[in-house]
C-alpha cells in the first residue's frame, strides 16, 4: 500500500460519507452529525427528493445525488448497503474515491465486502470496516460494534475508531474471517430458530399470544423476537444466511438436532432423550458459574402480549431451545465465548435457553411434555417441518426464495409487527441494563493489537 497524505482530524475540515441511507445508514448519519461531523450521504437517485425533504433541517447532513458526489469529497466513506449489493456498489463508486481516503462497509458478512474492496479500490485507499451488531431500532450505546483493520496505517485506523466512538458502542476488534465464523456460529442458528417459530405459528394459523402453551417469560421472548425479525426487512437476514460461507454447517446441524430429538419424542424414548439433553447441558453450561442473563421469569412478564392468565399456562416442550443446546454440543460451540460478537436476538435466545436449563423443574417439565404431552405434538411437528424448510431454503442460495418464504410469514403477523418492534426494543434495553457486561477481558480482544 502506498504512503498516503496525513488524514485531517479536524472536524471542521474533515467530511464523512455514507452511501446507502436505509435504516442503519440514517442512524449512522444522524449520530455522526450530532457528534459534530459533516456528513455527505446518498441513496438511489429516485429517493433524492424524499431524502432531501427528510434531512432538510439537519445542517450537518448533505444529501447528494449519487455516490460519485459522496466519494469525491469525503475522507471516510461507509458503504451501508446490502451484502448482495456490495460488489456492484463498490465497483461503481470505489475507483472514484478521494486520494488517501478510507473505505468502510457495514455489511453483516465480510468475505464478499473485503473481496469487493480489494478488487475495485485503488491501492492508496485504506480499508477499516465495521459491523454494528444490532438493528436500527436499538440504541447503539453499549451494543457490540466489530471493527476490522484490514488495510490501513495507524493514523487512519485511530481516526476511524474516533469517528465510530460517536455511536457509544462497545468496540470489538477482529479480522474478517473471525467475524464471519462467529456470526455464523451465533446469528445463523438464532435466526433459523426464530424464523421457524414464526412459520410454525403461521402454518398452524395460531397467534402465540392466544395459545396457553405460549404464556410466561420464556414464551414472551420467543414471541417478541419472532415478531421483531418478521417486522424487519427480509434482506437484513438473507445476506448473512446466503453469503456467509460458514452458515450451512451450523444450520444443517440445528436441523439435525431438531430432527433427532423429535424422533426420540415420538418414540417416547425417555432414556436416550434425557441422556442427550443432560449431556448437552453439561457441555454448554457446566456448573452455571456465570451470572444469569435474564435474571428472572418475572422480569420478562411485563413484555407479554397475551391476555391469558399465567396460571392457565400449559407445559411446552421447548423443542426449539433443547435443539439449540444439542446443536452447540454437537458443534463443540461454547456460546458464552461469542458474547463479544452478540446481537440482541442471540443474547435473548441464549438467555431463555440458559433460563430453561438452569431450572431443573422447568427442564423436567419440558422433557415430560416433549415425550408424553400429545397436545403440544402438532406444534412440534410443524416446527420440525419449518426448520427443515428454512434450512433447505438457505441451501438453495436463492434470495428470491428466501424473500418469498420470509414475506409469506411476515404477512401473517403484519398487524402486530410495529408493536413487536417497539416492545422488543424495550426488552433489549432492559436486559442490557440489568445484566452483566457483554464481555470480560478473557472473552476476547477489546482493544486492537497494533
Amino acid at each position: 500500500m502506498s504512503n498516503t497524505a496525513a488524514l485531517p482530524l479536524d472536524r471542521s475540515t474533515t467530511e464523512l460519507g455514507i452511501i446507502g441511507l436505509g435504516d442503519m445508514g440514517r442512524l449512522y448519519a444522524r449520530m455522526f452529525a450530532d457528534a459534530g461531523w459533516t456528513v455527505n450521504a446518498c441513496d438511489l437517485p429516485e429517493r433524492y427528493d424524499e431524502l432531501r425533504a427528510e434531512f432538510g433541517g439537519e445542517r450537518r447532513i448533505s444529501i447528494l445525488k449519487d455516490g460519485f458526489a459522496v466519494v469525491r469529497r469525503s475522507d471516510f466513506v461507509i458503504f451501508s448497503v446490502e451484502t448482495s449489493s456490495i460488489d456492484a456498489v463498490v465497483a461503481r463508486f470505489g475507483p472514484a474515491m478521494k486520494l488517501g481516503s478510507i473505505a468502510c462497509g457495514q455489511t453483516s458478512v465480510k468475505a464478499p465486502e473485503i473481496a469487493a474492496f480489494e478488487k475495485y479500490l485503488p491501492d492508496d485507499i485504506q480499508i477499516v470496516t465495521c459491523h454494528s451488531l444490532h438493528g436500527p431500532n436499538v440504541n447503539p450505546h453499549g451494543q457490540p460494534l466489530v471493527v476490522i483493520r484490514h488495510r490501513s496505517d495507524q493514523r487512519s485506523f485511530d481516526f476511524v475508531v474516533g469517528v465510530l466512538e460517536a455511536l457509544g458502542s462497545d468496540m470489538v476488534y477482529l479480522d474478517a474471517k473471525e467475524h464471519d465464523r462467529i456470526t455464523a456460529d451465533t446469528q445463523a442458528v438464532t435466526h433459523v430458530a426464530f424464523l421457524s417459530m414464526g412459520t410454525t405459528w403461521k402454518t398452524q394459523s395460531t397467534f402465540p399470544w392466544e395459545n396457553p402453551s405460549y404464556v410466561g417469560g420464556i414464551e414472551n421472548v420467543k414471541t417478541i423476537m419472532a415478531l421483531r425479525i418478521y417486522g424487519s426487512k427480509w434482506h437484513v437476514y438473507s445476506g448473512l444466511a446466503l453469503m456467509n460461507p460458514s452458515v450451512m454447517t451450523q444450520v444443517n446441524q440445528y436441523a439435525r438436532s431438531v430432527s433427532d430429538l423429535f424422533k426420540l419424542m415420538i418414540q417416547e424414548n425417555e432414556a436416550e432423550f434425557v441422556k442427550r439433553i443432560k449431556t448437552a447441558r453439561e457441555f454448554v453450561f457446566g456448573s452455571f458459574e456465570r451470572s444469569p442473563i435474564l435474571l428472572s421469569d418475572g422480569l420478562l412478564d411485563q413484555f407479554s402480549l397475551s391476555a391469558i392468565p399465567k396460571h392457565q399456562r400449559k407445559p411446552n416442550s421447548h423443542l426449539s431451545l433443547l435443539a439449540i443446546v444439542d446443536c452447540w454440543w454437537n458443534q463443540g460451540i461454547k456460546p458464552y465465548d461469542h458474547l463479544i460478537c452478540q446481537t440482541p436476538p442471540f443474547r435473548l435466545l441464549l438467555g431463555i435457553t440458559e433460563f430453561l436449563f438452569r431450572n431443573e423443574d422447568m427442564l423436567d417439565e419440558a422433557i415430560q411434555a416433549a415425550l408424553y404431552d400429545k397436545s403440544i405434538r402438532p406444534d412440534d411437528c410443524e416446527f420440525y417441518t419449518a426448520t427443515k424448510g428454512w434450512v433447505e431454503c438457505i441451501g438453495l442460495g436463492s434470495p428470491e426464495a428466501y424473500r418469498q418464504r420470509f414475506e409469506e410469514t411476515a404477512r401473517f403477523f403484519a398487524d402486530r409487527a410495529t408493536q413487536g418492534k417497539q416492545v422488543s426494543a424495550k426488552m433489549v434495553e432492559l436486559i442490557a441494563q440489568k445484566t452483566h457486561p457483554i464481555a470480560s477481558a478473557e472473552d476476547g480482544p477489546k482493544r486492537p493489537i497494533n
